[in-house]
Parts: structure tokens; sequence; C-alpha cells
């Protein structure tokens, strides 16, 4: 048991990595811009390691991005919802490989791109002392929670058609 939270600590560990090295990556969506690696993340994440260790990876990815000044306050509750919701779904879904990324990828959606930006307004209220109304972050959550979750889906199904998704999961259980 053990060991197969060291192996989860340290795959976490690498996937706040990850987030932190392409948190800058963005893709031009008509006016505004898609931030998709933290919700592509929370779905692997989700996947891999289960909902718990999703918002694990998803809080320390956060409070990181804070520190280092790339990050704002509003990060915390949309990645960690995300993360928590892909997990759960992931988990909660019965059948093929494809239906249980599908839920995944639903949940960081909604997780993120609707409860996560209804949670951030207070926050950007109250501690940021920003003017919001509770559906303001929605539209630019939703647009990166949903280019993460494509581009999660198309990655997740591409490592289960070579095997190589069994291989970690096997990896991390051992």
């Amino acid at each position: 048991m053990q060991h197969e939270t060291l192996k989860k600590l340290v795959t976490g560990a690498l996937l706040v990595a990850i987030i932190l090295i392409l948190s800058g990556f963005y893709i031009p969506v008509g006016a505004s811009k898609c931030f998709p690696v933290q919700s592509l993340i929370n779905v692997i994440a989700g996947i891999l390691l289960g909902p718990w260790w999703a918002v694990a990876v998803a809080f320390a990815a956060s409070l990181l991005r804070n520190i280092m000044g790339t990050g704002t306050l509003m990060a915390f509750p949309g990645s960690m919802v995300g993360a928590y919701l892909a997990g759960l779904l992931y988990r909660a879904v019965k059948g093929s490989g494809m239906a249980k990324t599908i839920a995944a990828c639903v949940g960081e959606i909604i997780g993120t791109g609707i409860l996560g930006a209804m949670i951030a307004c207070p926050i950007a209220i109250f501690i940021m002392g920003k003017e919001a109304a509770i559906f303001t972050y929605v539209i630019p959550f939703i647009v990166s929670a949903i280019g993460g979750a494509v581009i999660a889906a198309v990655m997740v199904t591409i490592l289960e058609k070579t095997k190589a998704l069994g291989y970690m999961r096997n990896l991390i259980a051992q």
C-alpha cells in the first residue's frame, strides 16, 4: 500500500510539473484564449489516480501557480471541482473505456466550466475585490474546460488503443 501511495504521489507531482511548464500554452478561440492544460491534466489525473488525488494535483498546481504569479485565486475552485468530478464520474460509469472517458470529460466540463466558475465569483468579489455576476466566469472557464477535455479524450483514446493506459495503471498499482 505504501508503494502505491508513493507511486501516486510521484505521478501526481509529474502531472503538476506538466501543468506548470505548459500553463502559458493557449489556443486562440475567437476573441478569447483557451488555456486547456489544467483541464487536460484534471481528466488524466482523475482517470489514472482517482478523484481525491486529482483534487490534490489541481490544488498543488493552483497553489504553485499563485506563488509564481502565473495564476489567480479563482484557479482553485475551477480546477479542484473539475478534477474531482472527472475522477468521480470516471469511476462511477460502468462499461467501455470510451464511455468512462466521456464521463470523465463531462465531469471536467461541468465541474470546471460551470460549478467552478460559479464558485469563483464570490472569491472574485469578496477576496479579490472585483465586480462580477454569478455567471461572469462561466464562458472563459467552459472554453478552457472543453478544450482540455477534448484533448484529454483524444489522448486517453490513443493510450487505451495502444494499451499504454492499462500499463500505466498497472505500474501505479504494483
